[in-house]
């Protein structure tokens, strides 16, 4: 699925309900984690509720460094989250993900206002978990 095609089943919806179940779908269709990802190092620190991402770095066709990801959470909504967030971040390389904005994406579809807090620090957490990993790739290209 497509980060346009999210976005326009996402805001076709009206209800904040079916919005949560939309989200939980999402987070069903995230690739299985193995177990031993499930890790200190790949915990994103922040979150309420349990959070990993894995990155892995390639060099793309012109030499830059793409990111991929892994991600995984305990609790459904927030699976669901980390499965948008993968399909914004995830194939993307280091300069791209560094000029996404995630944030005004998380504004555009109403986070903001139906989000808890908590959930709100740990996707801010994960947005900057994942910068992070793209500033080191670019640093070590």
């Amino acid at each position: 699925m497509t980060l346009d095609e999210i976005i326009d089943n996402f805001e076709f919806l009206d209800d904040w309900d079916d919005r949560y179940r939309y989200l939980i779908d999402l987070g069903r269709t995230l690739a299985p984690m193995p177990d031993e990802a499930h890790n200190e190092a790949n915990k994103v620190r922040g979150c309420m509720s349990q959070v990993w991402l894995e990155t892995k770095v390639e060099p793309g066709p012109k030499g830059e460094p793409v990111l991929h990801f892994l991600g995984d959470s305990d609790a459904l909504i927030v699976r669901g989250l980390v499965a948008l967030t993968l399909v914004l971040f995830s194939g993307h390389t280091a300069r791209e993900v560094l000029d996404a904005d995630a944030l005004g994406l998380f504004k555009r579809l109403g986070f903001e206002q139906h989000l808890t807090p908590q959930r709100s620090n740990g996707l801010r957490s994960m947005v900057d978990r994942i910068r992070k990993d793209a500033a080191q790739a670019l640093a070590t290209a």
